[in-house]
């Protein structure tokens, strides 16, 4: 089944007891017995519910694992998954990570003295070189948020084979339409799926899929002890939003093709990340292992007076938080999604004051870059 019809037909797409063609939304918190212990599957929602079931067994069978869980948010996701750790466990991140993950690692998760050291995953030999004998995992984000740096997952997963670690994808950019980590070796893979995923800035989601029955025993079981899970109307709406994920991204990357171009003869316009670009760092690799380069670019116009300038003038551009929705959207990573990083870290990854991150939509091509041509003048 080829990734746009399993879109639509992987997992469980029906109701069986009705027909329906949309799995309705069991909003329901516990399930009648009919005897102690004898059940249809299902004791309480927390554990298991059937609409939340049959999100995660489409996105298990998108990211071709062996089994799927939805959360709360992604936070949710990775919060989770980082307690399959225990305390004096050491994890290896992307130095380029969201700022709620740099948030959660040093600022939450520390205090239960769960290790990390930021790499530049984008060197092998800078990862190989951080392992200790406590290194448990790596946590690689591709493409990064926001310089859009790209990891070898190939060559990761040649890493966490040879020192018996597990390696973690945040694969929230790519989406499991351009790329598939766990094909490439990865063993757990994650998104915040209120970006692409739903992709209509109405759900506040995570999901993660796993590549073993022992991953997904053991992750089951701290999603049902902690409880960050995602409610039947959220998961409706991710299954509704996935059966237009393929053909949003390839829209999305038709517009951003067309976007960078402009950037890329713009005067005002220093520096541009995009892997879809030959000089961007990791292009040959982001080719190699994705089949689309997506719908994120980040560019510099020098400062932050003139990126505001920039923020404040854009009209189809949308000034909000997140991304990966059906409407274009515009940020200033060092005051917005990278603001809980301290600006000394910033500037040392290159996150600079004048770093302007956009996610595009689906709007007619011309109209964005008009809005952008004004925008930077």
């Amino acid at each position: 089944m080829r990734a746009k019809t399993k879109m639509i037909h992987g997992g469980i797409t029906t109701d069986e007891q009705t027909g329906a063609v949309s799995v309705p939304i069991y909003q329901t918190s516990t399930y009648k017995q009919e005897q102690v212990g004898k059940h249809k599957g299902y004791e309480y929602s927390r554990t298991g519910n059937p609409t939340r079931h049959a999100l995660e067994t489409v996105i298990r069978d998108l990211e071709n694992g062996t089994a799927g869980f939805a959360f709360g948010s992604g936070m949710a996701a990775i919060t989770s998954i980082m307690m399959l750790f225990d305390s004096d466990d050491h994890v290896i991140i992307t130095d380029d990570v969201y700022g709620g993950t740099y948030r959660l690692m040093t600022s939450v998760l520390n205090r239960f003295k769960l290790d990390h050291t930021y790499v530049d995953t984008s060197y092998p030999e800078k990862v190989e070189a951080a392992i200790t004998d406590r290194t448990k995992a790596i946590l690689v984000e591709t493409p990064t948020n926001p310089l859009l740096k790209i990891t070898d997952i190939k060559a990761m997963a040649e890493i966490a084979k040879k020192h018996n670690l597990k390696l973690i994808v945040d694969n929230t950019f790519a989406t499991p339409y351009w790329q598939q980590p766990i094909d490439l070796g990865a063993d757990i893979v994650l998104h915040s799926a209120s970006k692409y995923i739903g992709g209509h800035s109405d759900v506040v989601a995570g999901l993660a899929v796993v590549n073993s029955e022992q991953l997904a025993e053991d992750l089951h079981f701290i999603q049902n002890s902690v409880g960050g899970v995602l409610g039947p109307q959220d998961s409706w709406l991710l299954m509704r939003g996935i059966k237009t994920l393929a053909i949003r991204m390839e829209a999305m990357e038709a517009n951003t093709k067309k976007i960078v171009s402009f950037l890329q003869d713009h005067d005002k316009v220093s520096t541009i990340y995009y892997p879809g670009i030959k000089s961007h760092k990791g292009h040959d690799i982001a080719t190699s292992q994705a089949s689309g380069y997506g719908g994120m670019v980040s560019f510099d116009v020098g400062s932050a007076e003139q990126a505001e300038k920039v923020l404040e003038r854009a009209k189809y551009f949308t000034l909000a938080e997140s991304l990966g929705a059906v409407e274009s959207l515009i940020s200033l990573p060092a005051q917005m999604t990278h603001a809980s990083i301290p600006r000394e870290r910033r500037l040392e990854l290159g996150i600079t004051d004048g770093l302007v991150r956009i996610s595009v939509g689906i709007e007619d091509s011309e109209d964005l870059i008009e809005d952008l041509k004004q925008a930077l003048q």
